[in-house]
């Protein structure tokens, strides 16, 4: 009767969010344990298997800064963005595939259907140079971008192709790496939260999660039992103005706003650590982490 108790709490939230897009940000030390990355993609694959259309945009992370140092190279970041010039760049791109191709197979192997989407297989997200206000000054990133626009009608039709053929048919969980070009067709390295909100927001997602290195937001950075279990766009700004928020978390909460002004519903931030946290965050009451709303 448990059980069956906790199918039916899910049975609502199953058929709200039947067709509905979700984009889903996986980063961290959730990607570098083969254990918990099984986790979250099994999580994934019930996802869509239920009837939603996820879109799972990853990083590179700590693969990325493990390459760079290999390589001679120092990872230097500000307000959360790393710096990247040319050879950094390189080593983005080769990490990004092999992340992709990674994540797509385990996918495939864990019963689901997969497409990896990177800048090699189309302009899936469109961008120009990031630069940032640095205490009054403004800052080159090197080849950092800023989301322009995005492929809408070659997301949406890979979004919803897979739907349609005939009753219960299988969907297709897309996986797409962070990489995007400019008019002049030079590649740029997006922050994946940036891409993940802004992808959200110009595909009218139902919902943006966010699997993070964290219980989700504290109003106090020292205290694990002020996590706070909803927060509106407003109590963030006053987070942000009292340092509370900062460095790694800023892009998160920006990229929440740009998701909630675009008419996404709610933003989730929770631990991609706790096994099968992305469940128990859109399919039980309670939840698991931090919801923002607008």
């Amino acid at each position: 009767m448990e059980k069956a108790a906790v199918l039916i709490e899910a049975l609502p939230y199953i058929q709200s969010f039947r067709g509905k897009v979700v984009v889903i940000k996986l980063g961290g030390s959730a990607m570098e344990e083969d254990e918990i990355l099984t986790s979250i993609l099994q999580d994934i694959v019930f996802v869509e298997l239920v009837g939603m259309r996820p879109l799972l945009v990853h990083g590179g992370g700590n693969f990325i800064t493990k390459e760079m140092k290999a390589a001679g190279l120092s990872p230097l970041f500000v307000q959360g963005y790393r710096i990247t010039d040319k050879e950094s760049l390189q080593i983005v791109e080769k990490v990004l595939l092999k992340v992709n191709k990674k994540i797509t197979r385990m996918v495939q192997e864990l019963g689901g259907q997969a497409k990896g989407l990177t800048f090699e297989s189309g302009n899936w997200l469109k961008a120009e140079k990031l630069f940032l206000e640095v205490n009054g000054e403004r800052k080159d990133l090197g080849y950092v971008g800023r989301v322009t626009g995005i492929d809408r009608g070659g997301l949406k039709a890979e979004l919803t192709a897979p739907y349609g053929r005939s009753v219960g048919s299988e969907g297709m969980v897309l996986v797409l790496s962070p990489l995007a070009k400019t008019d002049d067709g030079e590649v740029l390295n997006i922050n994946a939260d940036t891409a993940a909100g802004a992808l959200a927001s110009e595909l009218a997602a139902e919902k943006l999660v966010f699997l993070s290195d964290t219980h989700g937001i504290m109003t106090d950075p020292e205290d694990e039992s002020s996590l706070a279990s909803t927060l509106t766009q407003s109590e963030i700004d006053l987070l942000i103005q009292r340092k509370v928020i900062d460095a790694g978390m800023l892009p998160k909460v920006e990229a929440a706003r740009v998701a909630l002004e675009g008419g996404v519903s709610k933003v989730h931030i929770i631990d991609g650590r706790i096994r099968h946290s992305l469940l128990l965050e859109i399919f039980t009451d309670k939840g698991i982490g931090t919801q923002i709303l607008p």
